[in-house]
């Protein structure tokens, strides 16, 4: 799995999924996300405390907002307004801020919503869109459909993590949830080849990602028989175990 282990084990689906069929599984981040420091942020001239108002897509977004204030020593007014696209990003305002006494919304969990129904309602304030240098293009796209003032300022980026000691390692199945994990894959090993391993992924994006690079897509989530990765790998298990195959 390239991501973090589970925080959670007890509730992880995939070691629950790893007990069901006797699998053993890796957890290995193949990205990781790395602040722009300080210095290299005052490059792009963007005033934070000229803002009236922040649109947090992530709980990462979140952290580097307040570590770059903290390393600018810029202390952020209590009339900041906080615009999140789900309530729990919003509950995790918490670690840096008192909650009850800011002006905080928060949308369903899709940035084209909150913007129509939620930040439109407010078009008066200047926003500041806190993102990763790999970001989704609908943000900034909706945003102006939408004719709101803002400022996208790239306050993190990902980059490949060393897996230089997996060199020796092969594994039945590769699992990857973003395009930034495939690049990672070929940075460490420029000569990989696929042969029988199969290769797993989450999302529309991230198969483009697999195909370009010329591998073969053998499980792919979500889909109509299997919404989640667990689903998706188990079924594919099942069938492979029972046809050598899978269907």
């Amino acid at each position: 799995m390239s991501q973090p282990k589970p925080v959670n084990n007890d509730k992880s689906p995939y070691l629950e999924l790893a007990e069901r069929n006797n699998l053993i599984i890796d957890f290995r981040p193949f990205i990781k996300v790395e602040g722009i420091p300080a210095k290299e942020f005052r490059q792009d001239r963007i005033d934070i405390l000229d803002h009236s108002a922040v649109i947090f897509t992530s709980r990462t977004a979140i952290d580097h907002y307040f570590r770059i204030a903290e390393e600018l020593r810029l202390t952020i007014p209590d009339s900041m307004k906080y615009f999140c696209i789900s309530e729990s990003i919003a509950l995790y305002l918490q670690k840096y801020i008192v909650y009850r006494k800011r002006k905080i919304f928060y949308g369903l969990n899709i940035f084209k919503d909150l913007v129509e129904q939620v930040i439109s309602k407010h078009a008066s304030e200047f926003f500041l869109v806190p993102l990763s240098d790999i970001h989704k293009a609908e943000i900034p796209r909706i945003l102006d459909k939408n004719k709101i003032r803002y400022t996208k300022a790239v306050l993190y980026r990902t980059v490949s993590s060393d897996l230089s000691d997996l060199s020796d390692v092969n594994y039945d199945i590769l699992v990857f949830y973003s395009p930034s994990g495939i690049k990672s894959l070929f940075e460490n090993f420029p000569d990989f080849e696929q042969k029988e391993t199969k290769i797993a992924c989450f999302g529309p994006h991230t198969a483009r990602a697999v195909k370009k690079a010329g591998l073969r897509l053998d499980i792919e989530a979500p889909s109509v028989v299997a919404p989640s990765m667990t689903m998706a790998l188990e079924k594919f298990i099942k069938d492979f175990n029972k046809n050598g195959s899978p269907k």
